[in-house]
Protein backbone atom coordinates (compact mmCIF):
# COMPACT_ATOMS: atom_id res chain seq x y z
CA UNK A 1 0.00 0.00 0.00
CA UNK A 2 1.23 3.48 -0.91
CA UNK A 3 -0.06 6.03 1.61
CA UNK A 4 0.30 9.76 2.14
CA UNK A 5 -0.16 11.38 5.57
CA UNK A 6 -1.03 15.08 5.72
CA UNK A 7 0.10 16.71 8.98
CA UNK A 8 -0.22 20.50 9.37
CA UNK A 9 1.72 22.30 12.08
CA UNK A 10 5.29 22.72 13.24
CA UNK A 11 7.91 20.29 14.49
CA UNK A 12 6.13 19.70 17.80
CA UNK A 13 2.97 18.61 15.97
CA UNK A 14 4.96 16.15 13.87
CA UNK A 15 6.51 14.61 16.98
CA UNK A 16 3.04 14.16 18.45
CA UNK A 17 2.01 12.45 15.19
CA UNK A 18 4.89 9.93 15.35
CA UNK A 19 2.94 7.37 17.46
CA UNK A 20 0.25 7.31 14.75
CA UNK A 21 2.86 6.62 12.07
CA UNK A 22 4.45 3.93 14.24
CA UNK A 23 1.11 2.13 14.73
CA UNK A 24 0.28 2.46 11.04
CA UNK A 25 3.59 0.89 10.02
CA UNK A 26 3.12 -1.88 12.59
CA UNK A 27 -0.32 -2.63 11.15
CA UNK A 28 0.88 -2.49 7.52
CA UNK A 29 4.60 -3.44 7.56
CA UNK A 30 4.83 -3.46 3.75
CA UNK A 31 3.22 -0.04 3.35
CA UNK A 32 5.16 2.85 1.84
CA UNK A 33 4.33 6.00 3.80
CA UNK A 34 5.04 9.56 2.67
CA UNK A 35 4.34 12.66 4.78
CA UNK A 36 3.08 16.04 3.54
CA UNK A 37 4.03 18.77 6.01
CA UNK A 38 4.71 22.49 6.20
CA UNK A 39 8.24 23.49 5.09
CA UNK A 40 9.41 24.44 8.60
CA UNK A 41 8.34 21.03 9.93
CA UNK A 42 10.25 18.86 7.45
CA UNK A 43 13.26 18.69 9.75
CA UNK A 44 11.31 16.49 12.19
CA UNK A 45 11.44 13.56 9.77
CA UNK A 46 15.20 13.21 10.16
CA UNK A 47 14.38 11.08 13.22
CA UNK A 48 11.26 9.34 11.88
CA UNK A 49 11.92 5.77 10.67
CA UNK A 50 8.38 5.12 9.39
CA UNK A 51 8.26 7.66 6.53
CA UNK A 52 9.97 7.17 3.19
CA UNK A 53 9.69 10.67 1.68
CA UNK A 54 8.72 14.02 3.16
CA UNK A 55 6.90 16.45 0.88
CA UNK A 56 6.16 20.06 1.78
CA UNK A 57 3.13 22.31 1.35
CA UNK A 58 2.03 25.55 3.02
CA UNK A 59 -1.19 24.54 4.74
CA UNK A 60 -1.86 28.12 5.85
CA UNK A 61 -4.34 30.39 4.13
CA UNK A 62 -1.53 31.92 2.07
CA UNK A 63 -1.74 28.97 -0.34
CA UNK A 64 -3.52 29.97 -3.54
CA UNK A 65 -5.24 28.07 -6.32
CA UNK A 66 -1.98 27.53 -8.21
CA UNK A 67 -0.43 25.98 -5.10
CA UNK A 68 -3.32 23.56 -4.71
CA UNK A 69 -3.22 22.62 -8.38
CA UNK A 70 0.50 21.93 -8.13
CA UNK A 71 -0.08 19.78 -5.06
CA UNK A 72 -2.88 17.95 -6.86
CA UNK A 73 -0.41 17.00 -9.59
CA UNK A 74 2.29 15.88 -7.13
CA UNK A 75 -0.12 13.58 -5.30
CA UNK A 76 -1.64 12.21 -8.51
CA UNK A 77 1.79 11.38 -9.98
CA UNK A 78 2.60 9.16 -6.99
CA UNK A 79 -0.60 7.12 -7.34
CA UNK A 80 -1.36 6.76 -3.65
CA UNK A 81 -3.79 4.06 -2.61
CA UNK A 82 -4.66 5.62 0.75
CA UNK A 83 -4.48 8.96 2.54
CA UNK A 84 -4.47 9.89 6.21
CA UNK A 85 -5.23 13.53 6.90
CA UNK A 86 -4.99 15.41 10.18
CA UNK A 87 -6.12 18.58 8.37
CA UNK A 88 -9.79 19.37 9.03
CA UNK A 89 -10.15 22.03 6.34
CA UNK A 90 -12.57 21.20 3.56
CA UNK A 91 -10.15 22.32 0.83
CA UNK A 92 -7.63 19.63 1.70
CA UNK A 93 -10.31 16.96 1.95
CA UNK A 94 -11.66 18.02 -1.45
CA UNK A 95 -8.17 17.84 -2.96
CA UNK A 96 -7.74 14.24 -1.82
CA UNK A 97 -11.20 13.38 -3.16
CA UNK A 98 -10.39 14.97 -6.53
CA UNK A 99 -7.23 12.87 -6.71
CA UNK A 100 -9.33 9.74 -6.64
CA UNK A 101 -7.37 8.10 -3.82
CA UNK A 102 -9.45 4.98 -3.07
CA UNK A 103 -9.09 4.97 0.73
CA UNK A 104 -9.35 8.42 2.31
CA UNK A 105 -9.19 8.63 6.11
CA UNK A 106 -9.84 11.84 8.02
CA UNK A 107 -11.90 13.25 10.85
CA UNK A 108 -15.70 13.10 10.74
CA UNK A 109 -16.32 16.84 10.42
CA UNK A 110 -18.19 19.00 7.90
CA UNK A 111 -16.27 17.59 4.93
CA UNK A 112 -16.91 13.95 5.79
CA UNK A 113 -18.62 13.34 2.46
CA UNK A 114 -15.18 13.47 0.81
CA UNK A 115 -13.90 10.61 2.98
CA UNK A 116 -14.21 6.90 2.43
CA UNK A 117 -13.39 6.10 6.08
CA UNK A 118 -14.23 8.85 8.62
CA UNK A 119 -12.60 8.67 12.05
CA UNK A 120 -14.01 10.08 15.31
CA UNK A 121 -13.29 13.77 15.91
CA UNK A 122 -12.37 14.25 19.59
CA UNK A 123 -10.06 17.28 19.78
CA UNK A 124 -10.48 17.66 23.54
CA UNK A 125 -7.97 14.88 24.30
CA UNK A 126 -4.16 14.85 24.38
CA UNK A 127 -2.93 15.61 20.88
CA UNK A 128 -1.10 12.32 20.33
CA UNK A 129 -4.28 10.42 21.23
CA UNK A 130 -6.32 12.71 18.98
CA UNK A 131 -4.07 11.92 16.02
CA UNK A 132 -4.04 8.21 16.83
CA UNK A 133 -7.84 8.14 16.54
CA UNK A 134 -7.38 8.57 12.79
CA UNK A 135 -6.29 4.95 12.60
CA UNK A 136 -9.81 3.89 13.47
CA UNK A 137 -10.52 4.70 9.84
CA UNK A 138 -8.27 1.74 9.03
CA UNK A 139 -9.89 -0.44 11.67
CA UNK A 140 -6.97 -0.06 14.10
CA UNK A 141 -8.19 0.17 17.71
CA UNK A 142 -4.91 -0.48 19.55
CA UNK A 143 -4.02 2.10 22.22
CA UNK A 144 -1.67 4.94 21.31
CA UNK A 145 1.97 3.94 21.95
CA UNK A 146 4.45 6.28 23.70
CA UNK A 147 6.38 8.85 21.71
CA UNK A 148 9.43 7.33 20.04
CA UNK A 149 12.00 8.16 17.38
CA UNK A 150 15.14 6.79 15.71
CA UNK A 151 18.47 8.58 16.14
CA UNK A 152 20.80 8.52 13.11
CA UNK A 153 24.23 7.06 13.92
CA UNK A 154 25.95 10.28 12.88
CA UNK A 155 23.86 12.26 15.38
CA UNK A 156 24.78 9.87 18.21
CA UNK A 157 28.44 10.21 17.23
CA UNK A 158 28.10 14.01 17.16
CA UNK A 159 26.54 14.05 20.64
CA UNK A 160 29.34 11.89 22.03
CA UNK A 161 31.94 14.23 20.54
CA UNK A 162 30.04 17.24 21.93
CA UNK A 163 29.95 15.70 25.40
CA UNK A 164 33.71 15.18 25.20
CA UNK A 165 34.25 18.77 24.01
CA UNK A 166 32.19 20.11 26.91
CA UNK A 167 33.82 17.80 29.47
CA UNK A 168 30.48 16.07 30.10
CA UNK A 169 31.39 12.56 28.96
CA UNK A 170 30.84 10.14 31.82
CA UNK A 171 29.38 12.92 34.00
CA UNK A 172 25.86 13.58 35.19
CA UNK A 173 24.34 16.64 33.53
CA UNK A 174 21.09 18.57 33.25
CA UNK A 175 19.94 20.08 29.95
CA UNK A 176 18.03 23.35 29.87
CA UNK A 177 16.82 23.98 26.30
CA UNK A 178 16.16 27.59 25.32
CA UNK A 179 12.92 28.51 27.07
CA UNK A 180 12.17 32.25 26.71
CA UNK A 181 8.69 31.72 28.21
CA UNK A 182 10.39 31.50 31.62
CA UNK A 183 12.41 34.69 32.35
CA UNK A 184 16.22 34.47 32.22
CA UNK A 185 16.53 35.97 35.72
CA UNK A 186 14.49 33.08 37.13
CA UNK A 187 16.54 30.53 35.18
CA UNK A 188 19.62 32.09 36.76
CA UNK A 189 18.15 31.44 40.22
CA UNK A 190 17.44 27.82 39.30
CA UNK A 191 20.99 27.36 38.02
CA UNK A 192 22.49 29.03 41.11
CA UNK A 193 20.42 26.72 43.33
CA UNK A 194 21.69 23.65 41.48
CA UNK A 195 25.30 24.76 41.69
CA UNK A 196 25.00 25.60 45.37
CA UNK A 197 23.73 22.15 46.27
CA UNK A 198 25.58 20.00 43.73
CA UNK A 199 28.45 21.91 42.14
CA UNK A 200 29.82 18.93 40.23
CA UNK A 201 26.58 18.48 38.26
CA UNK A 202 26.98 19.70 34.68
CA UNK A 203 24.49 22.26 33.39
CA UNK A 204 24.09 22.41 29.63
CA UNK A 205 22.21 25.23 27.89
CA UNK A 206 21.01 24.33 24.39
CA UNK A 207 19.93 27.01 21.93
CA UNK A 208 19.45 27.71 18.25
CA UNK A 209 20.35 30.85 16.26
CA UNK A 210 17.02 32.53 17.07
CA UNK A 211 17.58 32.09 20.81
CA UNK A 212 20.93 33.82 21.25
CA UNK A 213 19.38 36.72 23.18
CA UNK A 214 17.90 34.33 25.74
CA UNK A 215 21.17 32.41 25.93
CA UNK A 216 23.27 35.50 26.59
CA UNK A 217 20.83 36.73 29.25
CA UNK A 218 20.93 33.42 31.14
CA UNK A 219 24.73 33.19 30.90
CA UNK A 220 25.28 36.69 32.28
CA UNK A 221 27.02 36.49 35.64
CA UNK A 222 26.86 32.67 35.77
CA UNK A 223 29.81 30.31 36.08
CA UNK A 224 30.67 26.90 34.67
CA UNK A 225 27.78 26.76 32.23
CA UNK A 226 28.12 24.57 29.15
CA UNK A 227 26.59 25.71 25.86
CA UNK A 228 25.72 23.68 22.77
CA UNK A 229 24.11 24.70 19.50
CA UNK A 230 22.97 21.50 17.72
CA UNK A 231 22.28 22.21 14.07
CA UNK A 232 19.35 19.83 13.68
CA UNK A 233 16.71 17.99 15.65
CA UNK A 234 18.54 14.67 15.57
CA UNK A 235 21.60 16.10 17.29
CA UNK A 236 19.41 17.85 19.86
CA UNK A 237 17.61 14.59 20.61
CA UNK A 238 20.95 12.77 20.99
CA UNK A 239 22.14 15.35 23.52
CA UNK A 240 18.91 15.00 25.48
CA UNK A 241 19.25 11.21 25.43
CA UNK A 242 22.60 11.45 27.19
CA UNK A 243 21.34 13.74 29.96
CA UNK A 244 20.13 12.73 33.42
CA UNK A 245 17.41 15.38 33.46
CA UNK A 246 15.80 17.90 31.13
CA UNK A 247 14.12 21.03 32.49
CA UNK A 248 12.10 22.87 29.87
CA UNK A 249 8.90 24.60 28.87
CA UNK A 250 6.27 23.26 26.47
CA UNK A 251 7.55 22.59 22.95
CA UNK A 252 9.61 20.25 20.80
CA UNK A 253 12.38 19.62 23.41
CA UNK A 254 9.73 18.32 25.83
CA UNK A 255 8.49 15.75 23.30
CA UNK A 256 12.03 14.82 22.26
CA UNK A 257 13.01 14.20 25.88
CA UNK A 258 9.93 12.02 26.34
CA UNK A 259 10.72 10.08 23.17
CA UNK A 260 14.30 9.30 24.22
CA UNK A 261 13.23 8.41 27.77
CA UNK A 262 15.05 11.13 29.71
CA UNK A 263 13.56 12.23 33.01
CA UNK A 264 11.86 15.59 32.35
CA UNK A 265 10.47 18.47 34.38
CA UNK A 266 8.25 20.73 32.27
CA UNK A 267 7.03 24.22 33.17
CA UNK A 268 3.60 24.63 31.63
CA UNK A 269 0.47 26.74 31.73
CA UNK A 270 -2.73 25.26 33.05
CA UNK A 271 -2.66 21.49 32.65
CA UNK A 272 -6.44 21.54 32.22
CA UNK A 273 -7.86 21.88 28.72
CA UNK A 274 -4.35 21.88 27.20
CA UNK A 275 -4.35 19.16 24.59
CA UNK A 276 -0.64 19.55 23.86
CA UNK A 277 0.35 18.39 27.33
CA UNK A 278 0.93 14.68 27.89
CA UNK A 279 -0.34 13.05 31.06
CA UNK A 280 2.41 13.08 33.72
CA UNK A 281 4.14 9.77 34.32
CA UNK A 282 7.12 8.12 35.94
CA UNK A 283 9.63 10.13 33.90
CA UNK A 284 7.62 13.32 33.44
CA UNK A 285 6.76 15.95 36.06
CA UNK A 286 4.58 18.91 35.10
CA UNK A 287 4.83 22.15 37.06
CA UNK A 288 1.65 23.95 36.05
CA UNK A 289 0.77 27.61 36.49
CA UNK A 290 -3.03 27.94 36.04
CA UNK A 291 -2.77 31.59 34.98
CA UNK A 292 -0.48 30.61 32.10
CA UNK A 293 2.11 33.16 33.27
CA UNK A 294 5.16 30.99 33.84
CA UNK A 295 7.04 33.79 35.61
CA UNK A 296 4.78 33.05 38.59
CA UNK A 297 6.49 29.67 39.07
CA UNK A 298 9.03 30.18 41.86
CA UNK A 299 12.57 28.97 41.26
CA UNK A 300 12.40 27.16 44.62
CA UNK A 301 9.47 25.10 43.32
CA UNK A 302 11.57 23.94 40.36
CA UNK A 303 14.53 23.15 42.60
CA UNK A 304 12.35 21.06 44.90
CA UNK A 305 11.17 19.01 41.92
CA UNK A 306 14.73 18.60 40.66
CA UNK A 307 15.97 17.17 43.94
CA UNK A 308 12.93 14.95 44.35
CA UNK A 309 13.56 13.67 40.81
Amino acid sequence: MRLIALVPGGIAEQLLFFPTLASLKAQYPQATIDALVEPQAKAAYRICPWVRETLTFDFQDRAGLADYLNLLGIIRDREYEASLSADTRWGTALLLWLNGIPQRVGYATGASWTLSNPAPYRPEQYRAYFYHDLLRGFGVTDPCPPLSLALPKEDIAWAEAEQQRLDLQGRNYIVIPASPAYPPALWQRVIAGIQERQGDLGILLVAGPAEETWLQAVQRGQRDLKVSRPEDIGKLAALLAGANLVVCTEGAPLYLAMAVGTYTIALVGSAQNNQRLPPPGERLILIAEPSGELNRIASDTILQKIWSA
